[in-house]
């Protein structure tokens, strides 16, 4: 019964609010506070996490780990010597469920590593509760945004031993061939895409950073196929006819 009394006198505060004063924009207020928690990420200062996190905070990070709050807050420490940088957090958009939100945004990290030139963004999904002490983080999830790799310029002689079909499995092939001095590649039943080089025998396609065809050669140097790997994976595909 006193939870009762004391959870209805907790809810007629905000209601009565909201009837004489407008309400903060909750958008703006997430968005603050979780620059505010960027920024102590590049500060080194675990105090701002320890504010913003709920004693029950759950955080998985870009690489699979799951984090309590404890390991969050103690994580935070200040940049080592050498390294500097700033994080914003960009396209930031807020789904507001009343007591809870939800908010997705881009973490834009631009880094210097001893002189040298980093620029690096996470797409983050947070959800936020509202409670007496203002909005607590009580769930993140980091997701690492993947861009293409620099790509080296082949000539039209160090493409060529890459041209012909090959073969993955019965009635599945790809064929790379030259178009306007380029490299292209098609899967039967596919749309042709661009190949370009990361490094001689190291292919990707624009706009998939996930992939990469690496060329396998024999013992004479000559081209007996692919693997395209994703990740650790790969799909081998054969040469056709062998050379």
């Amino acid at each position: 019964m006193r939870f009762t009394i004391l959870f209805a006198a907790a809810l007629a505060v905000p209601l009565f609010a909201a009837e004489t004063t407008p309400a903060p924009d909750t958008a703006a207020i997430l968005h603050t506070q979780t620059q505010e928690l960027l920024d102590a990420i590049t500060h080194g200062t675990p105090e701002v996490w320890d504010r913003y996190l709920d004693e029950h905070a759950v955080v998985t990070a870009e690489d699979g780990t799951v984090a309590t709050k404890a390991a969050m807050v103690k994580d935070i420490k200040p940049l080592a010597a050498g390294v500097s940088g700033d994080i914003r957090a960009i396209d930031f958009n807020v789904v507001d469920h009343g007591s809870v939100a939800v908010a997705t945004y881009v973490s834009d990290e631009h880094e210097t590593y001893h002189g040298q030139q980093l620029h690096c963004q996470y797409r983050s999904t947070d959800t936020w509760v509202k409670t007496p002490r203002g909005w607590r983080l009580i769930a993140s999830q980091v997701l690492a945004l993947r861009t293409d790799p620099p790509a080296i310029t082949l000539s039209a002689q160090q493409s060529a031993p890459y041209l012909g079909t090959y073969v993955l499995a019965p009635g599945i092939t790809y064929e790379i061939r030259q178009r306007d001095g380029k490299l292209e590649g098609q899967r039967n039943g596919r749309p042709a895409e661009s190949l370009l080089a990361e490094s001689p025998d190291v292919f990707f396609v624009p706009g998939s950073p996930r992939y990469r065809k690496i060329f396998q050669r024999d013992a004479a140097g000559k081209i007996t196929g692919f693997v395209e790997r994703r990740e650790a994976w790969d799909l081998t595909w054969t040469r056709t006819p062998a050379p």
